[in-house]
């Protein structure tokens, strides 16, 4: 079993987010997980993230407040406990346009390592 305290969890910078800031709970150690890691996103009011995907899926889950998440034009509300799949290449954004912050996790799969030709 791995164990990491949340006091103890480390910031990370996450590409085209603004108003944001994230904690990584889980991942990258070396006795942690081995296929995906846990981050813990704070959005301000007025913060997101995107336009943009990713090569690969991703699993949002709001544990506080709401986020706006649109993909072709369409939006959704997510509420607290509410959570959504993000398939790979699905150009997402998001939007906390609420006043109060939004707490969620966010669930990733290790990028795949690179093909090394010989």
């Amino acid at each position: 079993m791995h164990v990491k305290r949340f006091q103890d969890a480390g910031p990370y910078e996450a590409p085209n987010h603004f108003g944001c800031h994230g904690l990584r709970l889980q991942g990258f150690e070396e006795s942690g997980p081995k296929n995906q890691w846990i981050g813990f996103s704070q959005f301000l009011p007025g913060g997101g993230a995107g336009p943009d995907s990713t090569p690969f899926e991703k699993v949002y889950v709001v544990l506080e407040g709401e986020m706006t998440v649109i993909v072709d034009g369409a939006e959704t509300v997510l509420y607290k406990m509410d959570s959504c799949t993000i398939p790979p290449n699905e150009v997402r954004k998001i939007e906390n346009r609420s006043n109060d912050t939004c707490k969620m996790l966010v669930v990733i799969p290790y990028s795949p390592e690179p093909k090394v030709e010989a």
